[in-house]
């Protein structure tokens, strides 16, 4: 079965003295995930809002994954594919991944 899907993330910004703050939103249709990250220019540093930028909205892009990661946990438990209580979060089910 072939099956196509877009998610779209929306990223929001906020700079504001030295500190900039990002918020991912992903709506998948069925779950609405928020990610959150923030970045802070080192006083001693010369402030490079773009590096701000990236800084803040990886970190909010990885929070986001993060819970991605473990609602799909969640829903492959309730498949009945579980984790034991031996195996970490980490360990992928049904699924690989690359490089592991």
């Amino acid at each position: 079965m072939t099956r196509t899907l877009e998610w779209k993330i929306n990223m929001e910004m906020l700079e504001e003295e030295g500190t900039t703050e990002a918020r991912a939103v992903l709506d998948t249709g069925t779950s609405k995930l928020t990610g959150h990250g923030q970045a802070r220019c080192n006083p001693e540093d010369e402030d490079v809002p773009l590096i701000g930028d990236e800084l803040a909205a990886s970190r909010a892009m990885s929070d986001l994954a993060r819970q991605l990661m473990r609602l799909a946990y969640k829903d492959i438990g309730e498949a009945g594919a579980g984790m034991s209580g031996e195996q970490e979060e980490e360990t992928p089910y049904g699924w690989s991944t690359p490089n592991r």
